[in-house]
């Protein structure tokens, strides 16, 4: 069951592969916002994963968040998801992120519960859609 306070991070070091530059999000050598906001994502997840029922998992349905400072090459970064609520189906969350040096971005971010078959069916039905 999934409940207020309940925790997890992630965390990723800084690379070519997460750069501004490389991500097409910016021309620099800093971590990309676009990589920030899926580690947020990926915190919030294992928060709550662990506490699902078999064949449940969450989606991602809204992500508010500032990216505060830059990181350069080379950096870790850590992500830290906490659930503030759960409404139903929907948990939210505050996230932040930092860099060892400060915090470099927080927010909030609300994902709500699914069951996963289902959930790809309804995707199976878009994909004949088009």
């Amino acid at each position: 069951m999934v409940s207020a306070g309940q925790t997890a991070t992630s965390t990723v070091t800084v690379t070519e592969s997460n750069i501004a530059k490389t991500m097409k999000s910016g021309s620099l050598e800093v971590f990309a916002t676009p990589a920030m906001c899926a580690l947020m994502e990926e915190a919030a997840q294992a928060a709550v994963q662990p506490h699902l029922e078999e064949g449940e998992g969450t989606v991602g349905i809204s992500l508010s968040i500032s990216h505060d400072a830059p990181s350069p090459m080379g950096s870790t970064i850590t992500a830290k998801a906490t659930v503030t609520a759960v409404e139903g189906r929907k948990i939210t969350f505050n996230i932040e992120a930092s860099d060892g040096v400060g915090i470099i971005g927080k927010g909030t971010h609300e994902r709500f519960v699914i069951n996963n078959e289902k959930f790809m069916t309804k995707v199976g039905t878009r994909k004949a859609s088009n």
